[in-house]
């Protein structure tokens, strides 16, 4: 069942949202030029790896470092770069991984593999048994200001209790978090 409200909803907002990806398509192309969106491996369900979808808020000649490695972040991002981040608009295109079957509206966020402290607690705990979301109880409860164990406790949670009763009570705490920018962080990769 939550596949297919995945797949119902996610075509739905793709749609709807149409007008608006396109506008924030051209807003990236004039800002920095191609590529507007960025692909990054990611761990997901099973352990497997995918390429999550976002779009562009570096330099394209940054290369995919993390935050705390460069030297002046704020001249890496481009002209419309902090604004995506900060609205979280530059995760609009995983409606498509969403809809590809690789993402989940809610879920434990995914992983870059170089995570690999936070990888082996999640494989531990057995977290991988769920497709990643693009929110989560992690991103509802601390978000960035969380721990590592915090991170995986949550996630480890959502896991044991997950139902389309607690999706909706994330997605619409999301909201919230995401308004009022709760427990945010610049992302610390593109």
């Amino acid at each position: 069942m939550k596949r297919f409200l995945d797949v119902v909803f996610g075509t739905a907002a793709i749609i709807v949202l149409s007008p608006l990806l396109l506008i924030l398509s051209i807003v990236v192309l004039f800002s920095d030029g191609f590529p507007v969106i960025f692909r990054q491996e990611r761990i997901g369900r099973g352990g497997k790896r995918f390429r999550i979808c976002k779009f562009r808020t570096m330099k394209k000649d940054v290369g995919d470092v993390a935050k705390k490695d460069l030297r002046d972040y704020e001249s890496c991002l481009i002209r419309c770069g902090s604004f995506l981040r900060r609205t979280s608009l530059d995760e609009l295109p995983q409606l498509f991984n969403i809809v590809g079957g690789s993402m989940s509206f809610v879920g434990p966020r995914p992983l870059i593999p170089q995570e690999r402290e936070i990888d082996e607690m999640r494989r531990a705990a057995g977290v991988y048994s769920v497709r990643p979301g693009v929110t989560g109880l992690a991103q509802i409860n601390g978000r960035d200001n969380l721990s590592n164990e915090e991170k995986t406790a949550y996630d480890t949670q959502y896991v044991r209790t997950q139902s389309l009763r607690t999706d909706l009570r994330i997605l619409l705490r999301t909201v919230g978090v995401v308004l009022r920018r709760e427990n945010m962080t610049q992302d610390t990769k593109k």
